[in-house]
C-alpha cells in the first residue's frame, strides 16, 4: 500500500472511494479547486473535457454513481505528491470501461487529475 508523505491520501482510501456505492467518499479526496482533464472518444487530447472545482466534479460523480455498474480499483502507485491508478468498471449488461489516471496531490488532496478512459461500444 502506498501513501503520499505527510498526507492522509492512501491506496485504501482511494479504493473505498472508487468501489463505494456513491461518489461522496471519492469527492472528499478532491481539493476545493481541483481540476480533472478527461480524454476519451468524445473528448480527444486536443480538446479534453475540463472539470474545475468540487461542484463540477460532484456532478460527474453523481452521474457516474447513479448508473447500474460496478467500479474496481485495479492498481495504484503513489510516489510523493503524485499517484497513478487503473480503474475498471462494468455495466450490468457486460459493457466494460477502463480508466487510467495520473493525479497530483496537494496537502493530501487531489488537485489535478488527468483521466484517460475507453469503453466497449
Amino acid at each position: 500500500m502506498g501513501t503520499a508523505t505527510g498526507s492522509t491520501f492512501d491506496t485504501e482510501t482511494l479504493r473505498r472511494g472508487i468501489e463505494g456505492n456513491t461518489g461522496n467518499t471519492l469527492l472528499a479526496l478532491y481539493a476545493d479547486n481541483a481540476e480533472i482533464l478527461i480524454i476519451d472518444h468524445d473528448s480527444q487530447p486536443s480538446h479534453p473535457k475540463i472539470l474545475q472545482g468540487r461542484g463540477q466534479i460532484a456532478e460527474l460523480l453523481d452521474d457516474v454513481y447513479s448508473r447500474d455498474m460496478t467500479h474496481h480499483l485495479d492498481q495504484c502507485v503513489i510516489e510523493g505528491n503524485h499517484a497513478a491508478f487503473t480503474e475498471s468498471c462494468e455495466y450490468e449488461d457486460g459493457t466494460r470501461v477502463l480508466a487510467e489516471s495520473m493525479i497530483t496531490l496537494q496537502d493530501g488532496k487531489i488537485s489535478q487529475q488527468i483521466l484517460i478512459q475507453a469503453w466497449d461500444e
